[in-house]
């Protein structure tokens, strides 16, 4: 087995890592109502990606994912600022740092690619994701971190699963409610950051939540809606990273495709939730009420 081997396995495992970290931390984003902080964060990150080139002037992942982290702190404080002093709600709030935050990491991203050596320097690949571009470096950085992120939703599932379905009786058996959101907002930035360069800024947070909305559709169980979001957050990282090395096309929109595309499945074919499902349901419940209606009728008739 040649290096070219090796290199494409390890990007297909850190795609499926990612995938599965995201499924499964999107799946408390999501019934959390959390589902704009992702998008935030991922459009915030741009600048903090675009500041850390400029200051280290080459491409560095680890770099990069501080600048991103940075960035999405600040866009963090700046919405709960928002929020708490003026009366603007949360989702404009969060609208209006998302917009102006990914404005400037536009305009920052196309000086950079105007000056020399910019176009060479991979960053424009943060946009839409491009898995092709992944060096071993960054596929460790992204690797370890996802596995990072997979072992603590393990570890404080339990916890997680409280504060998402009863606030009031986590804070009465002594949960810091507010810990283990800090914590949970700290897992859903760090998948957010480590997917910018495989997914792109544009669409990594489709992939914390169309699979977890996916998932939604076959339980109604949290654990095996956690499992099934992975599972389809993995399936989807890997394919989308297949098509994209053979096709040498942007990684996150393929993904994103797959996601859909595995969402629309179940949107039409979940057992208990499907829409077919529940036609055939009604179908099946109309035909028996004319049957009732029809025997009921001729009884009438004897």
């Amino acid at each position: 087995m040649n290096r070219m081997d090796i290199n494409v396995q390890w990007v297909f495992t850190s795609m499926a890592l990612l995938g599965l970290a995201s499924g499964m931390i999107g799946t408390f984003a999501l019934l959390k109502k959390q589902s704009l902080i992702g998008d935030a964060m991922a459009h915030a990150a741009l600048p903090g990606i675009c500041i850390a080139f400029l200051l280290y002037g080459q491409k560095s992942l680890l770099l990069f994912l501080i600048g991103a982290a940075c960035s999405g702190y600040i866009a963090t404080i700046c919405i709960q600022f928002i929020v708490k002093h003026t009366r603007v709600k949360e989702d404009a709030a969060i609208g209006i740092v998302l917009s102006v935050f990914f404005g400037l990491g536009i305009v920052l991203l196309t000086w950079i690619n105007q000056h020399e050596g910019g176009n060479q320097s991979g960053i424009h690949d943060f946009l839409f994701g491009k898995a092709a571009s992944l060096t071993g470096s960054d596929v460790n950085v992204l690797t370890v971190t996802a596995v990072t992120v997979i072992i603590m939703i393990l570890i404080f599932f339990k916890e997680f699963k409280i504060i998402t379905f009863d606030r009031a009786f986590a804070q009465g058996i002594g949960i810091s409610v507010s810990l283990l959101n800090g914590v949970l907002m700290f897992l859903i930035v760090s998948v957010v950051v480590i997917g910018l360069q495989a997914v792109g800024v544009v669409l990594m947070s489709a992939l914390l939540i169309t699979p977890a909305l996916a998932a939604r559709y076959w339980t109604e169980k949290l654990e095996w809606m956690t499992l099934l979001a992975g599972g389809f957050g993995a399936l989807s990282g890997v394919a989308g990273a297949y098509i994209s090395l053979i096709a040498y096309a942007p990684t996150g929109p393929l993904v994103i495709i797959f996601a859909t595309m595995l969402f629309i499945f179940s949107f039409l074919f979940a057992p208990k939730r499907g829409l077919c499902s529940k036609m055939i349901r009604r179908h099946i419940e109309r035909k028996k009420l004319q049957s009732q209606q029809l025997m009921y009728k001729r009884g009438e008739q004897l």
